[in-house]
């Protein structure tokens, strides 16, 4: 279902939230920011011999997508069954000065099904956490310039002067990414 939820990537969540005025660094070490988002579908067509869906969205779009072989109840789906699914989205930051030692690097993947005696149902989540170091940081922009382990630089406009105050070169900001889907299949009736 990515299709329908779009899965972000740590670089972007780096590049976009980490300069992001509501996640002010200025007045304190450690900040964090999620969002839960759920929506809707309804199977309006299953093709069984490619294992694509045809779905209507809550706002009337209609949309297709193949599901893979790791969805083992496919068969179970029925036109008329409605999938919920819920994603979850979060970042944290904390601000390392130089010297203190940062959260190991990890990119962790859990998962797993509803049982056989109700609905299809599945879930999955992603925890990643990193560690950027504060090239440049640049008030009069504003903007701040990390280098990534594995060595990128990226520079990103900063909309509140305040999120950077206290940010110097040198500094670590440990980003923990984490993302969850959650679907389940409520039977037509």
């Amino acid at each position: 279902m990515s299709r329908l939820i779009p899965w972000s990537r740590l670089a972007a969540a780096v590049a976009v939230l980490a300069v992001s005025p509501s996640l002010a660094l200025a007045q304190q070490t450690s900040v964090s920011q999620s969002q839960l988002t759920s929506k809707t579908v309804t199977i309006q067509a299953i093709d069984a011999a490619t294992r694509t869906l045809t779905v209507r969205l809550e706002n009337g779009e209609v949309d297709s997508f193949e599901v893979g072989p790791q969805v083992v109840r496919f068969n179970e789906l029925k036109v008329g069954d409605r999938i919920r699914a819920s994603y979850f989205e979060s970042v944290v930051l904390e601000l390392r000065k130089p010297g203190e030692a940062a959260k190991p690097a990890a990119d962790t993947v859990t998962g797993g099904r509803g049982t056989t005696a109700k609905p299809p149902a599945a879930g999955v989540a992603r925890r990643q956490t990193t560690t950027v170091t504060v090239l440049k940081v640049d008030p009069a922009a504003p903007s701040i310039t990390v280098q990534t382990a594995d060595g990128r630089t990226v520079t990103r406009k900063v909309n509140d002067k305040t999120a950077i105050a206290n940010v110097k070169a040198g500094d670590r900001i440990d980003v923990t990414y984490t993302q969850a889907l959650v679907a389940n299949v409520e039977p037509a009736k």
